[in-house]
């Protein structure tokens, strides 16, 4: 008697398919052949995946594969996993080890973990399978992927960022990144812990935070630049009101008072696009207390320094850069082709007044990750911006094991911000900034 997601089709007999992979698929169409869509749609969804397992159960006996019971079981999971989540990279999302999924071909997926990319067995049956899983994902997200658009960045139910990119932009076939989220945020005793950076290093950053001066977090891919933007928010006061703005909404606040915006891609017409100058603008009508902006890169660049002077101070965002100097740089790069009628002179006024606090953050050979300088501006010299270097992390080897060693190093240089700290009760001695701390 057939089960109630079922209705009631025969299931048709066949050879064993030369592999695991080919076994899959066929049990796949064979399971969509048999259920019944539209019931399943009325049935609550832990009932579903019972009815769909009994289902698949049902079509391993009738088609007499001579399967082991455990490899019974494995097979009717990985059809479960294409059913109801992402196929072969189900496993993968479950795995709380995996911070990034790359998949550069269907054969060919690639994993991050401890910051180390890792090579992996998982495999699709082709360039077909891989796009569905694609579609899939776009869709769940309330986005579209096709010729006419063939990149989308969105985000999954659970936080994860997803980046994917079809022909005909994708020479090889679709191309999927996924950067994965831990459900518990890393905190600031975390990273001590971890010797991203050293507990006075974190005092300063939190005392900063806490003073309402803006701070701009640097660094290359994957360095920890979301990270350190977490932990540093957190910092910030629960009774005030903060506005995040993102292209796609990754940071995990832990503050009741937020209100967040992301950035939204045009439309079928191309038409309907709000970046994320407009959101910027939008947000100083929004009474914020601090805004903390995702990631500057591109013409609102100059609304964020503009809010920074005007009363926005303790203000946070991430850029693209190697270096406090580099993002200075690149900060004067965007501002110009955001407004080229003003001069340089004129925009270096004010980087040097909105920016207080330049922290760089690198992630290093061996898949650590450093906070390698803490930084100040010291407002214009000689027409230029000075950027003076409080700690950095000095690169001293590599162990055997692959290990980067170094140290720590505060510079004892006592900053210009040092009394605005003391104003605001945030205490620091002064001891720290000549602190030295191997790794």
């Amino acid at each position: 008697m057939p089960t109630p997601a079922t209705n009631g089709a025969a299931a048709v007999p066949g050879a064993v398919p030369e592999s695991d992979l080919e076994l899959k698929h066929a049990l796949h169409r064979k399971l969509l052949e048999r259920i019944n869509l539209d019931r399943l749609a009325e049935i609550d969804a832990p009932r579903v995946r019972r009815e769909v397992r009994n289902a698949l159960s049902a079509l391993v006996e009738e088609n007499e594969f001579g399967l082991s019971e455990e490899h019974r079981e494995e097979l009717i999971d990985q059809v479960l996993n294409e059913v109801f989540g992402l196929g072969p990279l189900e496993p993968l999302m479950q795995d709380p080890t995996v911070s990034d999924i790359l998949v550069t071909t269907p054969n060919l997926v690639y994993v991050e973990r401890a910051g180390k990319l890792i090579k992996t067995q998982v495999k699709f049956k082709d360039n077909a399978h891989l796009q569905r899983i694609i579609q899939k994902i776009v869709s769940h997200a309330g986005r579209r992927i096709d010729e006419s658009s063939p990149m989308v960045d969105a985000r999954l139910p659970d936080g994860s960022r997803v980046n994917a990119v079809i022909a005909p932009v994708a020479v090889d076939g679709p191309l999927l990144s996924i950067r994965r989220f831990s459900k518990d945020p890393l905190l600031a005793e975390d990273l001590v812990a971890m010797k991203t950076l050293t507990q006075p290093m974190m005092n300063l950053l939190a005392a900063c935070v806490r003073a309402r001066l803006n701070v701009l977090i640097a660094g290359g891919t994957g360095s920890g630049k979301t990270t350190m933007l977490n932990i540093l928010s957190s910092c910030i006061p629960a009774d005030e009101r903060i506005v995040t703005i993102e292209d796609t909404a990754e940071l995990q606040l832990r503050q009741e008072h937020v209100a967040r915006m992301e950035t939204r891609p045009p439309n079928l017409e191309g038409e309907g696009a709000i970046d994320q100058r407009r959101l910027l603008v939008n947000s100083l009508r929004m009474r914020p207390d601090r805004i903390i902006l995702g990631e500057v890169r591109g013409e609102e660049a100059m609304d964020m320094l503009q809010a920074m002077n005007t009363g926005h101070d303790g203000s946070l965002a991430t850029i693209h850069a190697n270096s406090g100097q580099d993002a200075v740089n690149r900060l004067e790069l965007m501002v110009g082709l955001a407004n080229s009628n003003i001069s340089v002179a004129s925009i270096r006024k004010h980087i040097a007044a909105a920016i207080q606090v330049f922290v760089q953050l690198e992630r290093l050979s061996d898949g650590t990750r450093k906070v390698t300088q803490i930084s100040e501006s010291r407002g214009l010299k000689d027409g230029e911006i000075e950027i003076q270097e409080l700690f950095v992390f000095e690169k001293l080897g590599v162990a055997p094991s692959g290990k980067v060693e170094g140290r720590f190093r505060g510079l004892g240089v006592k900053p210009q911000f040092l009394d605005r700290l003391r104003r605001s009760n945030q205490q620091m001695s002064e001891a720290d900034f000549d602190s030295v701390v191997e790794v």
